[in-house]
C-alpha cells in the first residue's frame, strides 16, 4: 500500500491559524482536515451578565476586518429583542458601514491573498517588485474601504457610531460627495480585476454542499433582510430560527465548531459565491455583466469561483456605495439617522447580515434591564469549515485519481482554502 502524507502546518496567507492534514492511500482520501488550531477566545461568555449597549462594542472585538458587520449585527439583535424599528437613512448608513467592510476585505484577500497563488508567489512581496502599480491600486481600494468605515462609523475598525435606534454623527453632504466620486473612480480597477481573476486557471470541482445567503426580494441584501436561503435545497427560513435550521458540533480535529443544515444534513458554503447565486439578478447591471464575462452565471457550484465572486462584488459596492452616498448627500432617504426612542425589555432577538465572509447570525437573549443572559455567534468561517473540509476531500481525490503528485496536490488544496477566505480566528470567537 502506498500512502501519500499532506501536512501543512499554520497555512499561510488566511487570517488566523490552522493546518491541512491529508492522507491519500491508493488513490483514495482516508484523512482530510482543517484543524483550525486558535485558542478558544470565548466572547459568548465574555458578555454574559453585560448591559445590551456594551455588547456591539466587545463583539466587534471577534475580527478586525469585519468589526462592522460584527457591532450592525449585535445591534440588529438587540432591537429585535427590544421591538425598536429603524429609519431608512439609518439602514442606508448601516449598509455603507458594511460595505466599508466588503471593500477592505476583498481587496486584501484577493491580491494579498489569492493572487499569489496564481502568479508563482509564495507571498505577495514578489508581486509589490514584479507589478507594484496592481498592488499599490488594491491597497488603495482598501484604504477606501478603510476611509467609509471612518466617516460613517468614526473609527477604520470597530466602529463608535453606530448605536442600538441609529447613529450619533453623520458627515457632511460635502463628504457624501466626496466619497461617492471616490467610489466611481475606483470602478475601473474593480472590473479590471474580474477580469483577472477570470483569466487564472482553477480546477473544475464542483462542491457537494449547499449554499447559504440573505435574500430579499428585487434587492442584494447585506444587512437589511432577515431571510435566509439555502440555494441547492431551494428553501428560506427567517433568522430567528437560525438555531432549528443549522446545527453547530465539535469535531476532535478542530478547535471550532462544524456546521450543517438540519434539515438535510448537508454542509454548505456561504460567501460571496453564495450571494452572487442567491441573488444574481440584482447585482448592478455592470457587476452582473462583469460577472458574466468573466463565465461566473448561476448556478456556480465551483468554489474556486469564489474569488471571481468577490471582484464582482467589488464592481457592486462601489456602485452601490456611490449611490447612497448621493442620496445621504441629497436628504433622499426618510427620516432621521438620529437615534429612536427605545425601552430595554426582555426577549431574544437574533441578528443577521452579511459578513464580507459569508452569513454572520448572533443571538441574545436579554433580561428585563437589557444584560445579556445568553450569546451566540455563528461566524462565516466556523460555518463553512465542514464544506471546506469536503471540497478538500473532493479535490485531492479527483487529482490522486489523475496521477498528480503529493506537491501539486498539496498547492492546489491550499489555494482551494484561500478561495473560501477563512477568517480562523473569528471561527473559534
Amino acid at each position: 500500500m502506498t500512502a501519500t502524507r499532506i501536512n501543512v502546518e499554520h497555512m499561510a496567507r488566511v487570517e488566523g491559524h490552522g493546518d491541512i492534514r491529508l492522507v491519500i492511500e491508493d488513490g483514495s482520501v482516508t484523512t482530510c482536515e482543517m484543524a483550525v488550531v486558535e485558542p478558544a477566545r470565548l466572547f459568548e461568555a465574555m458578555v454574559a451578565g453585560r448591559s445590551f449597549d456594551e455588547v456591539p462594542y466587545i463583539a466587534s472585538r471577534v475580527c478586525g476586518i469585519c468589526s462592522s458587520s460584527h457591532v450592525v449585527t449585535d445591534i440588529r439583535a438587540i432591537e429585535a429583542a427590544f421591538g425598536v424599528e429603524v429609519t431608512d437613512r439609518t439602514e442606508a448608513l448601516r449598509e455603507l458601514l458594511v460595505y466599508g467592510s466588503f471593500l477592505q476585505n476583498h481587496a486584501t484577500h484577493l491580491f494579498v491573498f489569492a493572487a499569489p497563488d496564481f502568479l508563482g508567489h509564495t507571498s505577495v512581496f514578489p508581486l509589490a517588485d514584479t507589478n507594484p502599480e496592481l498592488l499599490q491600486r488594491a491597497l488603495g481600494l482598501k484604504a477606501l474601504g478603510n476611509e467609509l468605515c471612518t466617516l460613517v462609523g468614526g473609527r477604520s475598525i470597530h466602529p463608535i457610531t453606530a448605536v442600538v435606534g441609529g447613529f450619533t454623527h453623520e458627515i457632511a453632504p460635502s463628504e457624501y460627495l466626496r466619497l461617492a466620486e471616490a467610489m466611481d473612480e475606483a470602478r475601473a480597477f474593480a472590473l479590471a480585476s474580474v477580469d483577472l481573476f477570470r483569466d487564472f486557471d482553477t480546477i473544475a470541482v464542483q462542491t457537494e454542499g449547499d449554499m447559504l445567503a440573505m435574500v430579499a426580494p428585487g434587492t442584494y441584501p447585506v444587512c437589511t433582510s432577515d431571510t435566509a436561503r439555502f440555494v441547492r435545497a431551494g428553501y428560506d427560513f427567517a433568522a430567528d430560527a437560525v438555531e432549528d435550521e443549522i446545527e453547530e458540533y465539535p469535531q476532535g480535529s478542530s478547535a471550532a465548531f462544524l456546521a450543517k443544515a438540519r434539515r438535510t444534513g448537508r454542509p454548505y458554503m456561504t460567501a460571496a459565491l453564495a450571494r452572487v447565486n442567491a441573488s444574481w439578478d440584482a447585482l448592478c447591471k455592470d457587476a452582473r455583466y462583469a460577472a458574466a464575462k468573466a463565465g461566473l452565471r448561476p448556478p456556480e457550484y465551483n468554489p474556486f469561483a469564489n474569488n471571481i465572486a468577490q471582484a464582482v462584488e467589488l464592481v457592486d459596492v462601489l456602485d452601490r456605495c456611490a449611490a447612497h452616498c448621493r442620496r445621504l448627500a441629497a436628504d433622499e432617504f426618510a427620516g432621521s439617522s438620529e437615534p429612536v426612542a427605545f425601552e430595554a425589555r426582555a426577549g431574544r432577538g437574533v441578528g443577521f447580515t452579511e459578513a464580507p465572509r459569508g452569513a454572520l447570525f448572533h443571538t441574545l437573549d436579554l433580561d428585563g434591564a437589557g444584560r445579556v443572559r445568553r450569546a451566540s455567534i455563528m461566524t462565516p468561517t466556523a460555518q463553512n469549515i465542514a464544506n471546506l473540509e469536503a471540497d478538500m476531500r473532493q479535490l485531492a481525490g479527483t487529482m490522486a485519481a489523475g496521477g498528480y503528485d503529493g506537491d501539486l496536490i498539496r498547492l492546489e488544496v491550499e489555494k482551494l482554502v484561500r478561495a473560501y477566505d477563512p477568517c480562523l480566528s473569528c471561527s473559534v470567537h
